[in-house]
Formats: structure tokens, C-alpha cells, sequence
């Protein structure tokens, strides 16, 4: 992708954990392009065909603007990585009072969150196997990069903020959806969690829906069944996390995909 800002989507975003959607909606910035290649993405068309249309830093920030005054609880940039610089470069242009939220697919520069610009990370830990790394979304080195770049950002924001109605104002989400014959996986990412960011807030995701190239492989070409999630849920329950969002099985859906209507 360009230097120049790519965007596919622009809304208030209901569906993410209720403390970045609150009642009123986060203000979600969904970017074209993405670091990963992930076979099962949900957003391949933004990801992988890179729809969208290109904004100046001025529009962006008026982009962000807008969805501040439409009274979205924070300003939430999907898959801002590839774009850091014209994103820095809008936030001197207007930079809104509510909380920046960082929301990426964990494959990302530790020196880029150690520039501390950003108030939430929501960080994608997909794997700590570098097979499936490799063979799902083509990074090896996936579950090196996305675990330095959790660790610098837990650093940055330890315990969670809120505000008196429950809304992040700063700290760390790790994410993890759970892929069908990966329990193992899922179970190794909530222990990672608890060894190296207990504080923090753990996202465990059951909406996987197989999409895109997800067809190629029989094995995740599937939903995930309650048996699998329910096994994943029992292990957190031992280790004792606290702070833990779980979904319902409905989740799985496409009816919560966005529609990429900017281009």
C-alpha cells in the first residue's frame, strides 16, 4: 500500500467488546490493506483486495471529527500499521478528546507501540505455533512479532481505565478467535495471557465463520463447534483470569461483518 491513507469503511461500530462499543458506538476506521494474509478473513475484501478510497490527511481528520461529534466513545483505527505515518500526521491536524484505539492483527513493530500515541490496544494474539502462522495467514515469525508488540503495549497501559460508565479510556485487549481443531492453540494463548499479561483484558472469540480461501482447507472450513469453545472456557475458568470476555455461539455469523460501503 501507498504512503496515502486507504479507507473502506467509516461508522459507528457496535459489535466490538462492550467496553470500546458502549451504547453509543465506536467511531471504527476500517483501513485497506493488511500486514497478514490470512486465509479465513472475514474483511478480504478491504485485506486482500484493497477496496476502499484513498483520503488525505485533512479528510481523515475529519473523518475522525465526524464520528467524535456523532458521539462515538473512541476513535477505532482497524488495521492502522501500514499507515502510521499519515495517521500521526492527521492526529497533529485534530486530535479527538476521546481515547485512540489501536486495533490491529498483532503483527506489528514494538517500535511502533513504544511511540505511545495511542490510548487502547486491541491486539490480535492468533497463534504462538509457528506452523499455523505460517500456513494461515503467512508470518512464521507471527508469534514473535505479535508477542512483543502485546508486551510493549501492556507495559504502556497496565491496568485498564474506565470511565464511570464502564467505557475503556486506556489498556490492553488481547484477542483470540478460536479456529475449529485448535483448542490446543486457544488453550496456549490464554496461558501465555496469564503468564505475561494477567492485568490486562483477554477477548476469546467464537465467531469464526470460514471465508475467503478458508475452502482450501478442510480442516478450518467449519464453524467451531460449543464442545471445542466450552473446552477453551473451562481452561481460562482454571487458570483464573479475571478479566475475560467470552461470546455467544450465534456470534457466528456474517450478519456482523460491516458492509465497506466508502468505495
Amino acid at each position: 500500500m501507498p504512503l496515502t491513507a486507504k479507507v473502506a469503511h467509516a461508522d459507528l461500530h457496535f459489535w466490538e467488546e462492550p467496553c470500546i462499543s458502549g451504547k453509543n458506538g465506536s467511531g471504527t476506521v476500517f483501513f485497506s490493506g493488511c500486514t497478514l494474509r490470512c486465509v479465513y478473513c472475514q474483511n478480504y475484501q478491504i485485506s486482500h483486495e484493497k477496496a476502499g478510497r484513498f483520503v488525505s490527511v485533512q479528510q481523515l481528520a475529519e473523518i475522525f471529527k465526524d464520528l467524535e461529534e456523532r458521539g462515538a466513545h473512541n476513535i477505532n483505527l482497524v488495521n492502522p500499521t501500514h499507515y502510521i505515518d499519515a495517521i500521526k500526521r492527521t492526529l497533529k491536524i485534530y486530535h479527538p478528546k476521546i481515547p485512540i484505539v489501536y486495533n490491529s492483527g498483532g503483527y506489528d513493530k514494538e517500535s511502533i507501540i513504544k511511540e505511545n500515541i495511542f490510548d487502547i490496544y486491541l491486539l490480535d494474539l492468533k497463534y504462538l505455533s509457528e506452523c499455523s502462522a505460517l500456513k494461515y495467514s503467512g508470518a512464521a515469525d507471527y508469534p514473535q512479532v505479535a508477542t512483543k508488540a502485546i508486551k510493549a503495549a501492556y507495559g504502556l497501559t497496565g491496568k485498564p481505565v474506565y470511565d464511570e460508565n464502564g467505557i475503556m479510556r486506556r489498556g490492553l485487549i488481547v484477542r483470540h478467535l478460536v479456529l475449529p481443531r485448535a483448542t490446543r492453540e486457544a488453550i496456549s494463548v490464554a496461558e501465555w495471557f496469564k503468564d505475561n499479561t494477567p492485568d490486562a483484558v483477554l477477548s476469546v472469540m467464537a465467531q469464526y465463520v470460514p471465508m475467503y480461501k478458508a475452502g482450501e482447507h478442510p480442516e478450518i472450513n467449519r464453524r467451531i463447534t460449543e464442545r471445542e469453545y466450552e473446552k477453551v472456557l473451562n481452561r481460562i475458568m482454571e487458570l483464573n483470569i479475571e478479566n475475560v470476555y467470552i461470546q455467544q455461539m450465534a456470534s457466528a455469523s456474517e450478519q456482523y461483518i460491516p458492509h465497506f460501503n466508502m468505495i
